[in-house]
């Protein structure tokens, strides 16, 4: 089913098309015009409107001292804005494999050109193979039009993205509609690269979210977690709560 809404820009690169649509209320980012890259309340324009963007910002919870952040895949920059917004002096690297979404996301979805927030055109195995940055949290989310990108499923990745981390690091996992057999695959290069230090729930959707630790998951009673799950939503506006509630039995 074509993407409800009127086209109001559009380019092409090597790699396909890059659609942004807009409706009442969204700006919506497209690779085909079928299916939702990501999405923006015009209303909220810094917010994050979709589920899963919601649910992988509770790696937050267990981080102790937020100072820098990794985003594979920028997409339309929810992810990126909201972190620039909630906390002034983090500083974001965002990795984004095509010239084409990050000038789209930069000119219509109001991500931020700043000292702040610096975007790397690259490749994200390829960049963190080559990374020497520590940093507390990295988030990826790596989907093209065709899907979820191997990469995500590679044990190089893994250990890559494992070695960036600080001593309470966490990598966030965004994971969808993985192929018959992958899920497996996965599972078990994630637990051989972790250790076992994850956790992981589903949400609505079907997407499933993990949270990849350096080290040991940090020991966190209920009222800590729904402490930690309150004060975040104070910053970012989104009921955190819920994913709280999600985590507190794998805790």
């Amino acid at each position: 089913m074509d993407i409800k809404g009127t086209c109001i820009a559009s380019t092409i690169d090597e790699h396909g098309p890059v659609y942004v649509y807009q409706t009442k209320k969204n700006l919506i980012l497209s690779f085909d015009g079928k299916i939702y890259q990501s999405c923006t309340k015009l209303n909220n324009i810094n917010g994050l409107s979709l589920a899963y963007t919601q649910a992988m910002m509770a790696a937050l919870f267990f981080i102790p001292n937020l100072k820098t952040a990794m985003i594979m895949g920028l997409g339309a920059g929810s992810i990126a804005k909201s972190l620039y917004h909630a906390f002034p002096s983090l500083i974001i690297h965002t990795v984004e494999y095509r010239q084409a979404v990050s000038d789209m996301a930069i000119k219509y979805f109001k991500v931020p050109m700043s000292k702040r927030l610096l975007i790397h055109i690259d490749d994200a195995a390829n960049y963190m193979k080559k990374n020497r940055i520590k940093t507390d949290v990295i988030f990826s989310d790596l989907y093209s039009a065709q899907g979820m990108e191997s990469d995500q499923v590679q044990s190089s990745y893994l250990r890559d993205c494992k070695n960036a981390l600080t001593f309470d690091g966490v990598l966030v996992l965004n994971i969808c509609h993985t192929k018959v057999g992958q899920r497996e695959k996965f599972d078990q290069l994630l637990d051989k690269e972790f250790e076992g230090h994850i956790l992981s729930f589903i949400i609505e959707g079907g997407n499933k979210i993990i949270f990849a630790f350096n080290n040991n998951i940090p020991s966190l009673s209920k009222d800590e977690l729904f402490d930690k799950a309150i004060a975040l939503q104070r910053i970012i506006n989104v009921p955190m709560t819920r994913y709280a509630e999600m985590l507190f039995n794998h805790v």
